[in-house]
């Protein structure tokens, strides 16, 4: 199977470039895409979860509820 795929290679450079070069590009385009959504979650989503706990924590009472909103009691 290896001597053919040689042949191929040598006899059909263009053909053997379209089988074989595909996987690699779709390798290479899904490692991009994960290293752009791992960049959008830490630079985009964790710091807005970061800035609404501290928002919750600083106007907090003293028993976990904030200060805004309606009162239950």
């Amino acid at each position: 199977m290896i001597g053919s795929l040689l042949r191929l290679i040598a006899i059909r450079p263009l053909l053997s470039l379209a089988i074989l070069g595909f996987p690699v590009i779709l390798l290479i385009a899904v490692g991009l895409l994960t290293i752009m959504a791992l960049k959008f979650f830490v630079f985009v989503v964790v710091p807005i979860v970061v800035v609404v706990w501290l928002l919750r924590k600083l106007f907090s009472n003293g028993d976990g509820s904030t200060s805004t909103g309606p009162s239950a009691s």
